[in-house]
């Protein structure tokens, strides 16, 4: 795996670095531990991590190749105690496997799109900036957003727009694609966004930009970002061993509410209602370790814009049940 010579760390600043390094400490620190970090991106978190911990084995997984190039020039100076790994999240099962582990004691999910995604221009993730409609994490395969738009009939597309974007003028800036692509293709985000813009009400282009629901759902549709945390999370959930934690950082509603709903059903009993008696099996396989989703500070917001959205969920496996 090739390495680049950029210096992340100034490329990136890690959201919540403080907060992540204390609620993966008790896993962290035990003997052999093994933390995956499962978005691993420019190894902001990761390094961190490891220098925390000089026991610690990290695997860092990512699909985007050049994040891995980049993050192996940072965590180079661990050597074997940092295992990168070309992989979907979704695949943490398999890829913790073939590191030759059965379980870990720890997982970070950083989920969203990264710093390196949207500050390059011709990756198409940003619509403030022109460039070609991509928006695949990993460029090496899978159908772009430019594809989405020119194959796609109506009724995806508006769909695409209300499930992801949460857009309620969804309808309308789909049939006002379905006309601007026959006349000819939409593959720049500054077309796209020409084209959201006229199909937008004066009044709803005064209180927000037109394009950012539509960029964000373009870009879940063609990462399947949603599909994927929606295996990913439970996968990673199965493989920590007892007193193991996870810590899992969402940056939109969508996200958040699948990480919560996961972590709500294995923070309950499973005991009948009416049972006198809670019988081992029914207890909790986790407890929460935070009361609801924890934002990020005003000097950290201030700091860094990025940890705007944050919403950390994190909690520690209790029962075991493999």
């Amino acid at each position: 795996m090739t390495e680049d010579t950029r210096d992340p760390s100034e490329l990136h600043v890690p959201v919540l670095l403080e907060r992540c390094l204390e609620l993966l400490a008790p896993a962290a620190s035990r003997e052999g531990a093994v933390i995956v970090d499962a978005t691993l991106g420019m190894g902001g978190h990761s390094a961190a991590l490891l220098d925390a911990h000089p026991g610690l084995t990290l695997v860092g997984l990512d699909r985007d190749t050049e994040a891995l190039a980049l993050a192996g020039s940072r965590l180079a100076r661990f050597g074997d105690r940092a295992i990168r790994v070309h992989a979907v999240y979704d695949d943490i099962a398999d890829a913790v496997r073939r590191a030759g582990f059965s379980g870990i004691d720890g997982v970070l999910f950083d989920l969203g799109v990264s710093s390196l995604q949207l500050d390059e221009a011709d990756r198409g993730f940003a619509y403030a900036q022109d460039a070609p409609l991509d928006m695949r994490m990993d460029q090496s395969r899978g159908e772009t957003a430019a594809d989405v738009l020119k194959e796609a009939p109506e009724g995806r597309l508006r769909a695409i727009f209300e499930r992801y974007g949460e857009e309620p003028l969804a309808g309308r800036y789909a049939r006002a694609i379905i006309a601007a692509r026959e006349v000819t293709p939409i593959e720049r985000s500054g077309q796209l966004v020409e084209v959201l813009q006229q199909a937008t009400p004066a009044a709803v282009r005064d209180q927000r930009h037109p394009a950012k629901r539509v960029f964000q759902a373009l870009r879940i549709e063609v990462n399947g970002e949603l599909s994927v945390l929606e295996r990913a999370i439970p996968a990673a959930l199965d493989l920590l061993n007892m007193g193991g934690r996870a810590v899992i950082m969402s940056y939109q509603s969508l996200e958040d509410r699948l990480v919560k709903r996961e972590l709500a059903k294995r923070s309950k009993s499973t005991a009948p209602a009416g049972l006198p008696v809670e019988l081992p099996e029914h207890k909790p396989e986790f407890k929460l370790l935070t009361r609801g989703a924890e934002l990020a500070g005003d000097e950290e917001r201030a700091r860094n814009p990025r940890a705007i959205p944050v919403r950390l969920r994190a909690a520690e496996r209790t029962r075991d049940v493999r």
